[in-house]
């Protein structure tokens, strides 16, 4: 049975490549290829219902256009479902019987010139009237569809006419849409040429009325505006530019009719306009660079890592369709194949046994993804790269590198490392699987050794971790093995330990002696004389194989009660014991001794001597408190309770015996004691009154040792008035204080004096200060030049005196021959060779009154310094110039007119001799 159906094709009119005639309109360019790039057959369900497709059916009446604008070429056609062909007129044909079409096929159709290497291709697809997809369809006619294709006369859309059916029952009538408007199909990336025509738009009414079309919607007058225009007159509607189906998929636009006047003539219809796909995206991986792993020795169909591409075309058809394969795989080994993809999921696995860390521990797989469900003909793809890690597992167990290890130790160490073990394992660096367990297995059993793994190289450090003894063991022959810290996988035929043998030689150092005991305790009485024999505290050298000396010495005595023999170590005391010394403590004495030998080098010990001390009644006891006040009068709470303090211990303690003693009489007569415990007693008055003051009253203690001591001791009770509630009143308690009148007075006389001294101190200190106010100013005040005070230096006599030798009294400029003279000798010409004094550095801002004590201090200070210019010598004075309009100063008369004394110039100091004695000593002259 023959099942006749239409492709819908879409054929872009092409020209002759030929000339046009003179007067006809140009025709566009021929471009060879398919007319459309998406055929669509709708096959009818009532001609399925109950029957197949069968081989031989032709399914188009039309064929499948392609322009060849050459008409020579012969083009041959290829379908990618070989249930259907494609003959070479364009007829596509069934090869074989197929299933109901439940859901649509979709094949391509390439078509390739036998000399040309150029290939075009379409897509076919078969769908059931009725069932859904991506172009609705309704039930219309064979001539309905052909009005869709692009190569035929563009079809004309009527606006629907409602016609009036009349019911014999009630005379109602209903209105009757003629059709519904099926949509409309534009290719995307169409070719053009642009605009391109889609339909046309028609009114029943245009042969009465003037009518104008127009269009609204998203697509025409509302954004993106433009894409669709209509002429107004003609009502054709046509697509201005290429579209694109993943920017939008479809449009709903809706077609208005008006008169002249712009009233409505037909109501609206809607049109509804589906981009068809293209094959126009790659598939695009979501990453470049995936990355996954497998353990090794994985078996075949392990899952290792899922790729993923996505196509932006249509995945309802076969653009969007991706699948995958597996391009290369680097390295080869073991086997070029070790892993294949799951075309559809993008699953990588492993298909082959073999993989192996060691060998290869990465894979780098290039995925390809291509459209068209996977076509590579038509499809377009793209790649991506895999890198695949394969996982260590347990599968290389350690090996030792050698049988036997060896070392040696000196004895008496710890935390010493005698070997490294060595180890080989081939598993991951620093991993459970790679990392070594050492253990020691036999050799050892005192447990003096243990191994530690080190970390960086994993080796076994096999270090002493208990003291060993040369003397006890010359050596030790132990056996270790290793594992991993992870269990070796299962199935590895291999030895899951490796074992070696160690021998370690102890090495034999000079030990120190012992002390077998240590601490040792002796007991002894306190008391012990000097000179006595404690013990014998000797120590053994544990180097049994060496003869050696002891010898011994005190290291630490605290009280200095002790001496060691140097020879055999016997403990004599020095002074005498004492239990209550500061150095005991909880009746033990303890000292150190050290022990040393005559090896190479010397070794010591150490050991510690306590002496536990038994104690004597040797300390009396001592009356507490020493102090204490009752009231004058005796009442039932004026008592005072006593006890006693006992630096020995029992039973040299109490119970106390309290006395009071028979001499002088009156303490008996005014006091008493009466015992309250075995410790304490109470002391009151005997007689009713006793005047307030401060008694010092005896009182006999004895202890309870044997033979017992006894202590007489005083305690200072002051008595004084009480108030009514018994307690001193302030009055009294300064009267029994001790401090009578007499005493109050003279702390009274005390402070009185006090107070005249400091009165005195500052009127003195007034005094002093108005007479430096009043002592008269050496100098006139309206000659005052203290603010102007200046320095010069001192000059010899002018040029003119310089007729003389001066070489003969310059100084010389080295002093050592002065220095070097001996004591006494010393030219009157020269600058004495002594420390300068330093003069008294005056105020900035001085009182007036201290201007002659400032002149006096400077004079006695220069007077007693022989250092201070100017001094006996003669002085060297810088040349001024030839010629000078003064006159010689030589020919001035030195001699005194008679009329003033000068006598005073003798009271000026040395500086002022010599002029004294030319001045003021006429009379000798």
């Amino acid at each position: 049975m023959i099942v006749r159906c239409v492709i819908l094709a879409c054929t872009l009119l092409a020209g002759s490549s030929s000339g046009t005639k003179p007067g006809q309109p140009l025709k566009p360019p021929c471009r060879p290829g398919f007319s459309q790039n998406f055929y669509t057959v709708i096959v009818s369900r009532d001609v399925l219902h109950g029957q197949s497709i069968l081989k031989d059916t032709t399914l188009s009446s039309e064929r499948v256009r392609f322009e060849d604008c050459q008409r020579s070429r012969e083009v041959g056609f290829v379908s990618s479902d070989p249930s259907f062909s494609v003959k070479p007129d364009g007829t596509v044909y069934t090869q074989q019987e197929v299933a109901n079409l439940s859901e649509p096929v979709q094949f391509m159709v390439t078509a390739r010139g036998v000399r040309d290497p150029r290939i075009w291709e379409t897509t076919v697809k078969l769908a059931l009237a009725g069932h859904p997809h991506p172009l609705p369809l309704t039930k219309v006619g064979i001539e309905e569809m052909l009005s869709r294709v692009w190569d035929s006369q563009p079809r004309v859309i009527k606006f629907p006419r409602r016609h009036q059916r009349g019911s014999s029952a009630n005379g109602l009538r209903r209105q009757k849409r003629d059709w519904v408007i099926p949509p409309i199909n534009v290719p995307e990336n169409s070719r053009g040429p642009f605009p391109h025509m889609l339909v046309r738009i028609r009114s029943d009414q245009d042969k009465d009325v003037g009518i104008r079309y127009s269009i609204t919607g998203a697509g025409a007058d509302q954004p993106p505006s433009g894409i669709y225009n209509i002429d107004p007159i003609s009502g054709n509607m046509f697509v201005t530019q290429p579209l694109d189906r993943e920017e939008r998929a479809s449009f709903h636009l809706r077609a208005h009719a008006v008169d002249m006047n712009g009233n409505q003539v037909e109501n609206p219809i809607d049109l509804y306009i589906y981009v068809i796909d293209m094959n126009d995206n790659r598939p695009e991986f979501h990453n470049q660079v995936y990355n996954g792993s497998v353990a090794e020795g994985s078996k075949p169909g392990s899952s290792v890592m899922q790729v993923t591409a996505t196509d932006s075309d249509d995945s309802t058809t076969a653009n969007g369709m991706v699948r995958y394969r597996i391009l290369s795989q680097t390295p080869h080994t073991p086997i070029p194949n070790m892993f294949t993809i799951n075309s559809e999921t993008g699953d990588i696995v492993t298909v082959a046994a073999g993989l192996d860390r060691e060998k290869v521990s990465q894979y780098t797989i290039i995925v390809q993804a291509t459209d068209m469900e996977g076509n590579l003909n038509f499809g377009l793809s793209n790649t991506a790269t895999a890198l695949i890690s394969i996982t260590d597992i347990n599968d290389n167990p350690p090996e030792l590198t050698v049988r036997t290890f060896s070392g040696e130790v000196p004895e008496n160490k710890v935390n010493v490392v005698v070997t490294n073990l060595t180890v080989v394992d081939r598993d991951q660096p620093h991993s459970p699987n790679w990392n070594a367990v050492y253990r020691i297995v036999s050799g050892d059993p005192s447990g003096h050794f243990a191994i530690r793994t080190n970390p960086i190289t994993n080796e076994g450090m096999l270090t002493v971790v208990k003291p060993v003894d040369f003397e006890m063991n010359r050596a030790f022959m132990l056996t270790v093995v290793v594992s991993n810290q992870a269990h070796l996988a299962s199935g590895i035929q291999s030895s899951v330990q490796s074992t070696a043998g160690v021998t370690i030689s102890v090495q034999d150092v000079n030990e120190p002696p012992v002390f077998p005991v240590n601490p040792k305790m002796i007991r002894f009485e306190e008391g012990v004389p000097a000179g006595t024999t404690l013990t014998v505290f000797a120590a053994q050298d544990p180097d049994h194989f060496i003869h050696q000396i002891v010898r011994y010495s005190k290291l630490s005595d605290p009280a200095n009660w002790l001496k060691i023999n140097r020879t055999n170590g016997q403990i004599t005391t020095m002074a005498l014991l004492d239990r209550e010394s500061m150095y005991v403590r909880n009746n033990v004495y303890e000292a150190t001794f050290l022990a040393f030998d005559n090896g190479s080098p010397q070794a010591s010990g150490t050991g510690t001597l306590q002496i536990y001390l038994i104690d004597v009644n040797d300390n009396a006891p001592v009356l507490q408190p020493r102090e204490a006040q009752v009231c004058e009068r005796a009442r039932p709470n004026s008592r005072i309770n006593i006890t006693a303090s006992d630096a020995d211990t029992d039973p040299n303690v109490g119970p106390f015996v309290f006395e009071l003693p028979s001499f002088p009489a009156s303490v008996r007569r005014n006091w008493t004691i009466s015992r309250l415990s075995g410790d304490y007693a109470q002391l009151r008055l005997r007689i009713p009154y006793l005047e307030p003051s401060v008694y010092e009253i005896p009182v006999i203690v004895s202890d309870s040792g044997n033979p017992p001591l006894s202590n007489r001791s005083l305690i200072r009770v002051k008595v004084c008035p009480c108030d009514d509630n018994g307690d001193c009143s302030a009055t009294g308690a300064v009267a029994a204080a001790g401090l009578g009148t007499g005493a109050i007075i003279a702390i009274l006389i005390c402070i009185i004096i006090l107070l005249s001294m400091v009165l005195l101190f500052v009127v003195w200190m007034k005094r002093r200060e108005k007479e430096r106010q009043a002592k008269p100013l050496l100098i006139d005040p309206e000659d005052d030049v203290r603010d102007n005070i200046l320095k010069y230096d001192e000059e010899g006599g002018g040029e003119e005196d310089q007729d003389y030798d001066l070489s003969q009294l310059q100084q010389p400029e080295s002093l050592d021959h002065i220095i070097n003279k001996p004591t006494g000798v010393r030219r009157v010409d020269e600058r004495p060779v002594i420390a300068e004094s330093q003069y008294p550095v005056r105020p900035s801002l001085p009182h007036p009154g201290d201007i002659g004590d400032f002149i006096h201090d400077g004079l006695r200070a220069a007077d007693n310094d022989p250092t201070a210019p100017p001094y006996d010598s003669l002085l060297v004075f810088d040349y001024e110039g030839s010629g000078s309009t003064a006159g010689s100063v030589s020919s001035l008369n030195s001699t005194s007119s008679g009329d003033q004394d000068y006598d005073y110039l003798n009271d000026w100091g040395p500086r002022f001799k010599k002029l004294a004695d030319l001045y003021g000593g006429g009379d000798d002259d």
